[in-house]
């Protein structure tokens, strides 16, 4: 329930803080003494549009506080799921800069709007004076007859099977589109595959080619500086590894005479090993490298094979076509194998057609059976409101399609007057019935206590007497199972209320401001006195008000 209010720079309001009870709460006051304000804050703690013109010190942040108590942990989930800390005790509060720059925060942890006005969706529902205009959209219809029946679980599993069903259906049309092409589109990438099958492709050998052609397009400049490289190794008179023998056999001996120069005498042996190695090393290439035309013509003729399939298909690189061969191979063996495709998926989607039958046909027996009731509470409610032989009912007819919801049209039927049959609600219902059936409407909801918090803002409007009464002493009996607060102008629903403030504006200062206020018993009098004697309190009026109040 909502616990507490706090609005500072918002409108009319510099400041205000104001605490709400349980139970049945009203809210009066002049017209133009800020109640609309007041609901407008809250929707905008509650995730509303900002609207920037609303900052009463154009030089300061507005900044809206709603705290509310916690009872039970069903929304606990949805806390974590959006990483926030459930608390019994939890504070929404929005802000909105000079700059137009709007913040939201729930327990002082930043959240997008949208998750705040989630959340703040379960927290409370404001009816405003135009919502009864929603008992005639169908998707509110269907919505309300599912909370009744508790569908949310049942709904959550449905709506998951159905989004497998149409996904199943979209892969069968596309897998009976491809059957129904063009054989030609097949054939014709049968013969771009055959192409590159019968080029048979290798990875990576497109650079290897090139890197030996590389060597053989250049073999006897290679077999020249190799046959140098040796000869000065090895075959000639004053090759390197037989002067270095003479250097070793030199310093050997030199080594008895000076001890000293051992060190040098084994780095030139080192120096002998490595040039042996370097000398077989280039003689062993030497002997493998030969100039053979008929490899050079081969290769050649395999390098401009797979350029001209690059060139033809426009990859620069050779790793594309691989990827293209293969990719083909899918595309024609999905083709040659489409009948057993288009078999398996009418399969899934027949079994997954099975479940969702299943599912909502459950939903359907359930919102049968929830309309039953609704409609026996709605219109004994009804039948209170100055209509006594209105018929409301609850149509609930399946059909043979699937929608996101089930397969079920929901309709809400409704007649005012005696030997008149029900009809749809948008075509029989006036303004002023509209506004008396969504009460009994609420009120029926309220048994089921899906909404902690219900404020309505003048729905009462346009009614007076004992059609008003009547309306109290329903709003009454709505608080024993929620919080309801209610603006009104109506002294007859004002009295039934267990807690009464007053809103009203002050003009002593430099500008106006709208204030709040809890009405003690005595204050409760003179407010309902001056309700029902239009802002002149007579004693006849005291009286009244006392006759209402007990």
């Amino acid at each position: 329930m909502l616990k507490q209010l706090h609005i500072s720079n918002y409108a009319l309001i510099d400041e205000l803080n104001v605490s709400f009870e349980s139970g049945f709460n009203v809210i009066t006051g002049e017209t133009g003494a800020g109640k609309s304000i007041l609901l407008g804050a809250l929707g905008f703690a509650l995730g509303d549009r900002a609207d920037t013109n609303v900052l009463y010190d154009k030089e300061k942040k507005c900044v809206v506080e709603a705290q509310f108590e916690l009872d039970d942990e069903t929304l606990k989930p949805l806390f974590e799921t959006n990483e926030l800390d459930f608390e019994r005790e939890c504070i929404f509060r929005r802000e909105l800069n000079p700059q137009k720059k709007s913040r939201a925060f729930i327990n002082d942890t930043p959240v997008a709007l949208q998750t705040m006005k989630e959340l703040g969706s379960l927290l409370v529902d404001i009816h405003s004076q135009h919502d009864s205009l929603l008992l005639t959209d169908a998707d509110f219809q269907l919505r309300l007859l599912d909370d009744i029946a508790q569908n949310s679980g049942i709904l959550e599993d449905y709506q998951t099977e159905y989004d497998n069903y149409n996904t199943l259906k979209r892969k069968l049309k596309d897998l009976k589109e491809m059957a129904t092409k063009n054989a030609t589109e097949n054939d014709y990438l049968k013969f771009q595959l055959d192409e590159l099958d019968k080029a048979n492709l290798k990875e990576g050998e497109y650079s290897e080619i090139e890197q030996t052609l590389s060597v053989m397009e250049n073999a006897e400049e290679i077999k020249s500086l190799l046959v140098t490289a040796n000869g000065l190794m090895e075959d000639s008179e004053t090759a390197i590894l037989g002067q270095v023998n003479e250097l070793a056999l030199a310093l050997s001996r030199l080594k008895n005479l000076m001890p000293d120069t051992e060190p040098l005498q084994e780095r030139v042996e080192n120096l002998k090993v490595e040039l042996k190695d370097i000398a077989y090393d280039l003689r062993r290439k030497e002997d493998d490298t030969q100039f053979d035309e008929e490899q050079l013509q081969s290769l050649q003729e395999r390098y401009d094979l797979i350029s001209r399939l690059m060139m033809k298909h426009r990859f620069n690189e050779f790793e594309e076509l691989i990827a293209l061969r293969d990719n083909l191979k899918e595309k024609v063996n999905a083709f040659e194998n489409i009948d057993e495709a288009i078999a398996k998926a009418e399969k899934e989607l027949k079994g997954s057609e099975k479940q969702l039958s299943s599912l909502a046909k459950t939903l359907h027996d359930k919102r049968c059976v929830a309309a039953t009731a609704f409609n026996g509470k709605v219109t004994a409610l009804v039948k209170q409101l100055a209509m006594p032989f209105a018929q409301f009912q609850v149509n609930v007819e399946s059909q043979d399609s699937y929608g996101s919801k089930g397969s079920d049209a929901i309709r809400f039927l409704f007649s005012a007057n005696k030997g008149v049959a029900v009809d749809d609600l948008r075509r029989v219902a006036s303004g002023g019935e509209l506004s008396r059936l969504m009460l009994a409407i609420k009120s029926a909801v309220s048994d089921y206590n899906y909404i902690p918090t219900l404020i309505f803002d003048e729905i009462d409007t346009g009614v007076s007497g004992e059609v008003a009464a009547k309306i109290g002493g329903i709003m009454q009996q709505m608080g024993h199972s929620l919080q309801l607060i209610s603006i009104t102008h109506l002294p007859q629903v004002a009295s039934k209320a267990e807690h009464h403030y007053f809103i009203y504006k002050d003009n002593d200062g430099a500008r106006t401001q709208s204030h709040i206020r809890l009405l003690k018993a005595e204050e409760r009098i003179a407010e309902i006195a001056k309700m029902l004697s239009n802002d002149s309190i007579t004693p006849e009026a005291l009286r009244a008000a006392e006759v209402l109040l007990q």
